[in-house]
């Protein structure tokens, strides 16, 4: 799969239609890069691009952009409520898909360097690419902004990582970086800025200063006035979502805000946002209000009403959610399960090695669970069996997860397999590729028998549900449980086959034994299971 990297440039200039547009353009119109999101602000007088592309890509699109910047924004006249230092006042590069931090940071000095070159500008390393530890939080960087400047870049200390230590007044500097994937996150207040602020000095890390931190971690904070919108804001920048999640900044936000007798009124995210960010809120609002939602689509809503997201505008999933744009942008068909059933039936009877078994084992495993979701869900929700609820709202969530990670390994499977038939294609003239060769090869193997492995775990983990339910569910399902159990049993022994076929060909024995004592364990397991079940349902007829 092709390595993706996401760049955010920020732009000064939040106002000016054709400027925007002409930014957006010399990103869209730079081969490689696929722009995702542009978010312009009046009050703030920025405008934040998201696009994706290769790491070379990515470096082509920022500077194509830097170009035009160069030309139509004159930081001079530059006001705005937003810290700002330069036209293109911060451009991060963020690690997205099959592409490591230290490539991201590559990306960043190959900017910097080439940027400071062709605009002879000061460029500035922060995050993960800084040079010098002092440097590492931008907001350090930008202390005093654009009007601190030219007092700035004369003292030593403050010398650019790349470019002149002379202060271009139309430019300013610019501040690029490589970070780990940033949510930039708002929440609106009926009340003045100066709340806002104190809020925000509140629960940012950074607090009040080193003797009054504040209480989140990984969270940069400031108060201000949107007067387009008539409403305030906390605005923060969540540098680890992990660390500190959405839902934690928006609940902190209205505990301070009841104590100061002022309404929420919402909140905004701006740019895009990564698909585990909203559904670990998803979980969040489910547990304290002891709530069932099974499909991803409904959770998001959940997180969008909860946050009041779409209080200033309408909030499009599928605009907004960085994974689903990434997969809409993508080239091909999608893969095997993007397929119809007939045309998946019609690929496995093809004249080709994959798909094959392994394949097929997946959708037979994905199948068997979603056949264990549907009697979970035919048996719940209904008054005749409201008893069973509190068993069903346990069962379900489990067969619906596995459906959907089963669902994934149909492709996953034919991948592990074509690895191995690449690594066949290298050349193998000289005694260094014969030895590159065989090791990809051995790879390509061990790759091959960790998926089917890996599909045999996944389905071991759903047997002791699957008796639970044979126990509880509604007996007018019967026949779909049984077929289910069947089909996951069928599944293991597809995952089984497909290790041991793989596994003769492996030299390293150490690997060769693990996998097949392994494997032979987990379809003993499926065989009783599956057993059990049944023997389960008949008992019950009786």
């Amino acid at each position: 799969m092709a390595k993706l990297v996401e760049c955010v440039p920020n732009f000064s200039e939040g106002n000016n239609k054709e400027v925007i547009d002409a930014l957006a353009q010399a990103i869209s119109r730079t081969p490689g890069c696929v722009l995702l999101d542009v978010d312009a602000g009046a009050s703030t007088n920025r405008t934040v691009y998201t696009f994706v592309g290769t790491p070379e890509a990515v470096v082509e699109g920022a500077l194509s952009a830097a170009r035009v910047a160069g030309q139509l924004i004159d930081m001079s006249r530059h006001k705005g409520e937003h810290p700002r230092m330069g036209a293109l006042d911060v451009c991060p590069f963020v690690p997205v898909m099959n592409v490591s931090m230290e490539e991201c940071i590559t990306c960043a000095h190959v900017f910097g360097q080439r940027l400071a070159a062709e605009l002879g500008v000061p460029v500035y390393l922060y995050g993960e690419a800084a040079r010098e530890e002092s440097r590492k939080a931008l907001p350090t960087i930008r202390a005093g902004e654009y009007e601190a400047l030219p007092e700035k870049l004369a003292k030593p200390e403050w010398a650019p990582d790349f470019g002149p230590p002379t202060f271009v007044s139309r430019w300013g500097a610019t501040v690029t970086g490589a970070r780990t994937f940033l949510i930039a996150y708002n929440i609106n207040l009926l009340c003045t800025k100066e709340l806002a602020h104190r809020i925000a000095l509140n629960i940012r890390e950074q607090g009040r200063g080193t003797d009054q931190p504040g209480r989140l971690k990984k969270v940069q904070g400031i108060g201000w006035y949107l007067e387009e919108e008539n409403i305030a804001q906390v605005s923060t920048n969540l540098l680890d979502f992990e660390t500190t999640p959405l839902h934690a900044v928006y609940e902190e936000v209205c505990r301070d805000a009841k104590a100061l007798n002022l309404p929420v009124v919402g909140s905004q995210l701006v740019g895009l946002v990564p698909r585990k960010a909203l559904l670990d809120a998803a979980e969040f609002y489910m547990k304290k209000e002891n709530l069932f939602i099974l499909e991803e689509e409904q959770k998001i809503r959940l997180v969008v009403s909860r946050l009041g997201l779409d209080s200033l505008a309408p909030f499009h999933p599928r605009e907004r959610i960085i994974e689903y744009l990434v997969q809409a942008g993508e080239a091909g068909d999608g893969g095997l399960v993007a397929k119809p059933l007939g045309a998946f039936v019609r690929a496995v009877g093809g004249r080709s090695t994959a798909p094959g078994g392994g394949s097929v084992s997946a959708a037979a495993g994905a199948l068997g669970a979603a056949l264990g979701c549907m009697v979970g869900l035919m048996s719940y929700g209904k008054r005749q069996f409201e008893a069973l609820d509190p068993i069903m709202r346990n069962l379900i969530p489990t067969f619906h997860q596995a459906m959907d990670e089963l669902v994934v390994m149909v492709d996953a499977d034919s991948r592990a397999f074509s690895s191995y038939m690449e690594a066949l294609k290298l050349p193998k003239t000289t005694p260094e590729e014969q030895e590159r060769r065989t090791a990809a090869m051995q790879e390509g193997l061990k790759t091959a028998v960790r998926v089917p492995c890996a599909l045999a775990e996944k389905v071991s983990g759903l047997w002791p549900a699957l008796e639970e339910l044979a126990r509880h569910c509604n007996l007018a399902c019967k026949s779909d449980i049984q077929v289910g159990a069947k089909m996951l049993e069928a599944a293991v022994f597809g995952a089984y086959f497909n290790v041991m076929i793989n596994l003769k060909d492996i030299t390293d024995e150490e690997f060769k034994l693990a996998m097949s004592q392994k494997v032979s364990g987990l379809l003993e397991e499926a065989k009783q299971g599956s057993a059990l079940v049944l023997v389960l349902l008949e008992k019950r007829v009786a």
